[in-house]
């Protein structure tokens, strides 16, 4: 598995990628969240200054995105206030290559470019409809962190905020 940046011809490939590994939770909240998040995840968030897409490839085909938001950026589109501390976003990983450890390589990489930066923070946000994706932020050692939690669609399904601190040397 090669992890590495996305090139700009691959973008409208990793925002449809998303909305496909995404849907299957689609089920799992009301219709009007589903749209919430679906919406979120295609919007050109990811495009702001110091933003990096990055992906894993294997074989020449992608299989999975993250976006590194550096701190000070509105990671959220203005539902959640600009954080000390880079914030990972947008992570998603094909359904064929889920339980290969592609989440997890990704997330190892956004750690290690923050504390390449000098930063010893890094934040993440997941609900609890994303099972899978919250007991990967455990085991990782992300903490919960609940005065960055919000609403998006106001239906009672909250966005929860993890920070892992990272130490640097």
């Amino acid at each position: 598995m090669k992890i590495r940046n996305a090139v700009e011809d691959e973008i409208q490939f990793i925002r449809t990628q998303r909305v496909n590994a995404y849907s299957e939770h689609a089920q799992a909240v009301s219709e009007k969240h589903w749209q919430a998040l679906k919406q979120a995840i295609s919007s050109e968030a990811d495009m702001q200054p110091g933003v990096e897409l990055i992906v894993a490839e294997v074989e020449g085909e992608i299989i999975g995105s993250v976006a590194l938001f550096p701190p000070k950026v509105d990671a959220y589109e203005g539902q959640v206030d600009e954080l000390d501390y880079s914030e990972i976003r947008l992570l998603a990983v094909n359904k064929e290559a889920r339980g290969k450890g592609v989440a997890h390589a990704l997330l190892t990489e956004c750690i290690a470019r923050t504390k390449a930066k000098g930063y010893d923070t890094i934040g993440l946000h997941s609900a609890d409809f994303m099972k899978s994706a919250i007991g990967l932020y455990g085991r990782m050692g992300f903490q919960r962190l609940p005065q960055h939690d919000f609403e998006p669609a106001n239906d009672g399904v909250i966005v929860k905020a993890f920070r892992l601190g990272i130490g640097i040397e």
